[in-house]
């Protein structure tokens, strides 16, 4: 089982570098369910891995100019308010007993576990879908300054997702990034990584102190997933990823489906 979390590691690193988001999704769930690792300290985790490995992707992308960065300021900014919130208010005041389905409690963990299948679900159709978003895509942006500001609201729910989940929201971010200012796809991946790991980075260091952490575990899934961004940007290179984002968008929802039918028949 621990092979397998280490194997996936490899798998959400590429999808990073080579979607721009995607792969993040699947970190929580692999740390609870391979690595063993309980669910609410797995958000934390995530947050590491995550934050460390879109960071790398995301320099990668700015050395080849491929990052608009008055998107991730007015996309980033908000993002930290609510991620701040979520770690240091919302997450901690979310009771350990949730609900109760006749004599079964629905524990905390098992509650954020649900909500991340639920993400899950719409990543993978997020990702499954056909959107023609490419290069035509292209518009000045110094004529657009009113639609930059469109990025906000975004910002701020993308912030309380990853404070609450450990996800980067990628599969989200992006989408905003060309429908709202026209980014071109290649530089919204770019983007993209760059926002999720400024959201993510901080998302961890405003949770230190209030978790025990295992830091061989940690360096070693976070060393694994950046030797798969190498790779997902590579790939990106030399191929259209777009088959690819299908093909993992059905793994997501197979995922999805999975934990919601474990978390609510078998926990």
């Amino acid at each position: 089982m621990v092979i397998a979390g280490y194997i996936i590691a490899v798998l959400i690193g590429i999808s990073l570098g080579l979607i721009g988001g995607g792969g993040s999704i699947l970190t929580v769930p692999v740390l609870v369910y391979l690595m063993m690792v309980d669910p609410v300290l797995a958000t934390t985790y995530s947050l590491f891995i995550v934050g460390l490995t879109s960071l790398v992707g995301g320099t990668k992308a700015y050395l080849n100019k491929l990052v608009d960065f008055r998107a991730v300021s007015l996309f980033g900014f908000p993002s930290i308010l609510t991620v701040f919130i979520a770690r240091h208010f919302i997450l901690p005041a979310i009771p350990e007993i949730i609900f109760s389905i006749g004599n079964i409690p629905v524990h905390k963990g098992s509650f954020l576990m649900m909500i991340f299948a639920l993400l899950m679900l719409l990543a993978a159709i997020s990702m499954m879908r056909n959107r023609n978003m490419e290069e035509k895509t292209v518009v000045v942006l110094s004529g657009h300054q009113d639609n930059l500001f469109s990025l906000l609201i975004p910002g701020l729910l993308i912030g309380l997702v990853t404070g609450i989940l450990g996800a980067g929201g990628g599969f989200l971010i992006i989408p905003a990034l060309v429908l709202f200012i026209r980014l071109p796809m290649k530089i919204a991946v770019g983007t993209s990584l760059l926002i999720i790991a400024i959201n993510s980075i901080f998302g961890f260091v405003f949770s230190i102190g209030h978790f025990s952490l295992n830091w061989i575990l940690l360096s070693s899934f976070t060393a694994l997933a950046i030797v798969g961004v190498f790779i997902g940007s590579r790939i990106a290179e030399r191929m259209d990823g777009s088959a690819l984002k299908k093909w993992f968008g059905w793994f997501v929802l197979l995922m999805s489906v999975g934990i919601l039918v474990r978390e609510l028949f078998f926990s």
